[in-house]
């Protein structure tokens, strides 16, 4: 009678098993992608046309005096002529931007914080959700954004710029490894093991936010600021408003 017992209760249990798997399996994409997210512990964020309404460099570039110049190089990399490095590299030496300009610029230029990603990344953190700012964009223009979010600063990957002592440009932080094609996986990984986080999700507009996942657990492709058609296609859940991940959230709090 006991075995009877036993043998009924695995049965009963490898049932109830092969229906949770078969619940999970039956997930479409976009739901498997929420469900990261609802349970996730870490969260990164892409920055420019993200997080903030503008893209950073080009925002600089016309500051300077730059922009067409730059737009033209941009759209050049953007056809898949160079790397990430290059198209950067070749970008910044047009501008050449000083420490003077930086500091006007911010003093200047208002951060576009994207609608509703302060209140995202509030109920994040009220999660116990570690918040990221991963970018291919500059540090010192991203220090601020994270200041306004409440996002420590330390929890910031992103490009360094370097001056001469007279507060000339220099050149930028090749050893950084968001100035590089593939740099955002390697902050993932990096991420990963340090902390362990166990459910990670990339949040971003661009190809380069699609390309971290994996090692990224989840990937949401955002279009509330620039749809990217290669992104769209590419994400199992592709938002245009933060509000949307904002609600999924709170369904579940």
């Amino acid at each position: 009678m006991m075995a009877l017992f036993i043998l009924k209760s695995n049965l009963q249990f490898a049932t109830l098993k092969t229906l949770s798997l078969v619940s999970i399996s039956a997930m479409t994409p976009q739901q498997s992608v929420k469900e990261v997210l609802r349970t996730a512990d870490c969260v990164c964020f892409d920055v420019d046309s993200t997080v903030i309404r503008d893209e950073g460099i080009d925002e600089l570039a016309k500051f300077c005096g730059k922009g067409e110049d730059v737009k033209r190089l941009t759209a050049e990399a953007m056809c898949g002529n160079m790397t990430f490095q290059e198209a950067l590299k070749k970008r910044l030496d047009i501008i050449r931007p000083t420490v003077g300009q930086i500091k006007e610029y911010l003093e200047k230029f208002p951060i576009h914080l994207t609608p509703g990603v302060a209140e995202l990344v509030k109920v994040l953190q009220e999660r116990g959700v570690a918040v990221y700012l991963v970018s291919g964009g500059f540090r010192s223009l991203i220090d601020p954004v994270a200041d306004l979010l409440s996002i420590p600063r330390s929890n910031i990957y992103a490009n360094r710029l370097k001056f001469y002592f007279n507060g000339e440009y220099a050149g930028f932080d090749e050893n950084e490894p968001t100035s590089r094609s593939g740099g955002k996986p390697l902050v993932i990984r990096r991420l990963k093991e340090q902390h362990g986080y166990q459910k990670l999700v990339m949040i971003g507009d661009g190809a380069t936010d699609a390309e971290a996942s994996p090692p990224a657990d989840a990937f949401i492709g955002f279009g509330g600021n620039v749809v990217r058609e290669e992104v769209q296609k590419r994400a199992p859940w592709f938002v245009t408003s933060f509000q949307e991940l904002t609600d999924a959230l709170i369904v579940q709090k």
